[in-house]
C-alpha cells in the first residue's frame, strides 16, 4: 500500500464521491480549549465514508470479474456503500449483516438493490458466511477494512483534508479517525503520511471494543472479548486487519477510547453547532477531541465524524439526554 494506489482510486471516484467539507465551530472549540475541524463524512454518499472504499474496490475490478457481481459482510454503512456502487456498475450484490444492525442500514441496503442475508454475530462467522457464498456464486468479495483498494478509496479522504487543511494555514495537528478495523485509519495516515506529514494519525474507539489502541500499545493483534453490543455498531469489528495493524503501527499515535456517553454527547453536539447527524460509532472521533483535550497535542485538532446513518430512536435519545450538556 502506498500514496499512488491512493491517488488512482482518487482518480477512479472524482466526479462519483463527494468532497465533503471540513466544518468548524467556537463553541466546540471552546469545549475542546482549541480549534477543532471536522471532516463531515456523514454527508457522503450513503450517508458514511464507506462509499469510498466500495466504490474504489468494484471499479477496480476487471469488467469480466465485476460483471458476475459482488459480497460483502458489513453492520451497515459498508453494506450501502457496496450497495450503492454495485447497483451504479449495474452488478448484483449480495450484503451478509448481523441480524441486530439497526433496522434503518438493513432497509437501505435492500432499497438500493442488494440481498440481504442475516446473520448472528455473537455465535456466527461473517468471513466463513462470505466466502462460502462467495465460492458457491461466483461473487467477488469487497472486504469491509482489509482490501488494498478498499483501504485506498478511504484513503482519498485523508487527500482532503490535507488540502482542506493547507487551505486553512494548517499543516500539523492530531487528525482523529473513528476506527473499526482500521481501513478509513490506514488509508488516512497513508495519504497524511504523503501529504502532510506533521499530521499525526489518532484512531479513536469505543469503551469494551477498544482492540486497536490496546493492539497499538501490546505491540500485537488484540481481540475484542465481545464480538456484538454496544451502540457503536458502525465500528464494531473482533480485532484489527492484518493489512490495516502495521499500517496503523508505523504510521499512528496512540488510540483514544471513549464513552458511550460521551459519544452521544458529541452526537448532540454535531447536530447543536452543525447541524450534523451522526450516529455513535462515527461521533468517538469527535468525542475524543470534545471531551479527551489533555491526550491531545498542539493547537489544533482535526476529527472524522464519519457517519450518520442512526436509527430515530437513538438520535432522539442522544439529543434530549446531552442536548445540553
Amino acid at each position: 500500500m502506498d500514496i499512488h494506489r491512493i491517488e488512482a482510486a482518487a482518480q477512479r471516484l472524482q466526479g462519483h464521491a463527494r468532497v465533503t467539507p471540513l466544518l468548524s465551530s467556537p463553541f466546540l472549540d471552546e469545549i475542546a480549549g482549541r480549534r477543532v475541524l471536522i471532516k463531515a463524512e456523514c454527508l457522503q454518499h450513503t450517508g458514511s465514508f464507506k462509499y469510498r472504499g466500495a466504490r474504489s474496490a468494484i471499479s477496480a475490478l476487471p469488467e469480466d470479474q465485476r460483471a458476475s457481481g459482488v459480497i460483502a459482510f458489513s453492520s451497515g454503512n459498508h453494506a450501502q456503500g457496496v450497495a450503492l456502487a454495485a447497483r451504479q456498475f449495474g452488478v448484483a450484490a449480495v450484503i451478509v449483516m448481523p441480524s441486530d444492525a439497526p433496522k434503518m442500514k438493513i432497509a437501505n441496503t435492500r432499497a438500493l438493490g442488494a440481498e440481504v442475508v442475516l446473520y448472528d454475530r455473537a455465535t456466527q462467522d461473517r468471513d466463513t458466511i462470505g466466502h462460502d457464498i462467495s465460492n458457491a456464486r461466483g461473487l467477488s468479495l469487497i472486504r469491509p477494512f482489509d482490501e488494498p483498494e478498499v483501504i485506498a478509496g478511504q484513503g482519498t479522504c485523508g487527500l482532503e483534508i490535507a488540502a482542506q487543511a493547507a487551505d486553512l494555514g494548517v499543516t500539523a495537528a492530531d487528525v482523529i479517525v473513528c476506527c473499526g478495523g482500521g481501513g478509513l485509519t490506514s488509508g488516512i495516515a497513508l495519504a497524511l503520511d504523503a501529504r502532510a506529514p506533521e499530521m499525526r494519525v489518532r484512531p479513536a474507539e469505543p469503551e469494551a471494543f477498544d482492540d486497536v489502541t490496546r493492539s497499538l500499545a501490546s505491540g500485537r493483534i488484540e481481540r475484542n472479548a465481545s464480538q456484538s453490543g454496544g451502540l457503536c455498531d458502525a465500528i464494531v469489528t473482533p480485532q484489527p486487519g492484518a493489512l490495516t495493524f502495521p499500517i496503523m503501527q508505523r504510521l499512528c499515535g496512540p488510540g483514544l477510547v471513549v464513552s458511550e456517553e460521551e459519544a452521544q454527547m458529541a452526537m448532540a453536539q454535531a447536530f447543536s453547532r452543525l447541524k450534523l447527524v451522526a450516529e455513535p460509532g462515527g461521533a468517538v472521533a469527535l468525542a475524543a477531541a470534545l471531551y479527551h483535550a489533555d491526550q491531545l497535542e498542539g493547537d489544533t485538532v482535526i476529527c472524522t465524524l464519519s457517519g450518520g446513518n442512526v436509527d430515530r430512536g437513538v438520535f432522539l435519545h442522544a439529543l434530549q439526554q446531552y442536548g445540553d450538556a
